[in-house]
């Protein structure tokens, strides 16, 4: 089995970005359950965002959301981020709350709505041109409701027409990063309802043109460490959204429901040479907390995510390779179970004050008061959230 110091050493180079909308107001479809404290700019979200990545150590960039986080200078927000310690990441498009694209967005049958959605897509990278981000997130909402609503065939060609478009926009160190949802908000078809489909579009465009695994867009009891393995084997895993799929929606914490998923896939990841950097996968929270307090759940997502990085790479891989080969489905199972059962906290704790941090970020945001200090210095003016 690895050492500590050995996984320790591993551990010092992941990196976990937060979304900005996880900062603001946001819930399910049915309600929004506003919080005091709650940024009102970009700005605010980026200090947010620079508290998280100051008490965990491993959360040094926010995605962007547009136009929810639209400023008049990208380079100057840049900046502004730097200033507080963080960087500007990922930038995510938004074709889906737009009264036009009712009936789609980039395969809306209307050439106009069609035209409107991609000039947001390419306005979305000359924003990335100016952040200096490497990654455009895509999610459509776009699908059908009724049998016959629209051609189901058509609708791909106007989707791959689209990322063709975008793809052929993007800079040299750029990617396109194309994420599936299998149901919601349409319920007959959606777009890119799987990996299948996503991988299809991304392999016919190129090499910049990977696909994202949103651990919360797949149906009860699909075994999503395989897709990661089978993505990574092929060279297109770009990405996660780690959350959890419990709401039908996806905005859950991150290993809150099963954490023991949530290892197995951070397992193929290790595994499958997923987590060294220069394989380029990025892994980022896609959360939106509607009941619990914004930044505690962030911080607490992404000690989840840590720990089962940990015990991942805890698996004693030759060992596990010894059973497999031997076909001994017991001893083979009960390496992965012994990596699985062990307690990380203290290793992640020593980790921490190695690096000059507390090792407990939880406890250290409680002690620190800013979560009153912001309550009681963002009054008036309107917070962030869903469409705003």
């Amino acid at each position: 089995m690895p050492t500590p110091s050995a996984v320790k050493s591993r551990l010092r180079s992941q990196q976990i970005e937060t979304p900005s909308w996880a900062y603001g107001n946001s819930g399910t479809r049915f309600k929004v359950f506003a919080q005091p404290g709650v940024p009102r700019t970009v700005e605010e979200k980026i200090d947010d965002a620079a508290r998280v990545h100051a008490l965990t150590g491993i959360a040094p960039s926010i995605a962007l959301h547009i136009p929810w986080d639209r400023v008049d200078d990208y380079g100057r927000l840049a900046k502004y981020a730097e200033a507080a310690g963080i960087r500007l990441g990922t930038v995510n498009s938004n074709v889906f709350q737009d009264d036009d694209y009712k009936l789609g967005s980039v395969t809306n049958p209307d050439p106009r709505i069609r035209r409107k959605a991609l000039a947001h897509l390419l306005e979305c990278v000359d924003v990335m041109d100016e952040t200096g981000s490497r990654d455009l997130k895509l999610w459509f909402s776009d699908g059908t409701n009724y049998p016959g609503q629209d051609d189901i065939r058509a609708r791909q060609d106007r989707l791959a027409e689209a990322l063709a478009a975008v793809y052929d926009r993007l800079g040299e160190h750029q990617r396109m990063v194309l994420e599936y949802k299998l149901f919601e908000p349409a319920f007959y078809t959606m777009d890119v309802p799987d990996w299948g489909t996503s991988y299809a579009h991304c392999l016919q465009l190129g090499e910049k043109a990977v696909v994202c695994v949103d651990t919360g867009h797949h149906a009860p009891g699909t075994n999503i460490e395989f897709i990661v393995a089978f993505l990574l084997r092929a060279g297109k895993l770009g990405a996660f959204d780690f959350n959890s799929r419990f709401y039908a929606d996806d905005d859950l914490m991150a290993g809150a429901a099963d954490p023991f998923g949530l290892f197995r896939i951070m397992y193929e990841v290790v595994r499958g040479g997923g987590y060294e950097p220069e394989t380029g996968v990025a892994f980022m929270l896609d959360q939106c907390h509607n009941i619990e307090a914004k930044i505690p759940a962030i911080i607490r997502s992404v000690l989840n995510v840590q720990e089962a990085t940990a015990k991942a790479l805890l698996v004693d891989r030759d060992e596990l390779a010894r059973a497999q080969n031997a076909g001994d489905v017991l001893a083979a199972n009960e390496v992965l179970m012994d990596a699985y059962r062990t307690d990380v906290r203290p290793l992640l704790a020593e980790l921490r004050e190695e690096q000059g941090l507390d090792p407990d970020p939880l406890a250290a945001y409680r002690r620190s008061g800013y979560g009153e200090r912001i309550v009681a210095e963002r009054v008036g003016g309107e917070q962030a959230g869903w469409g705003a």
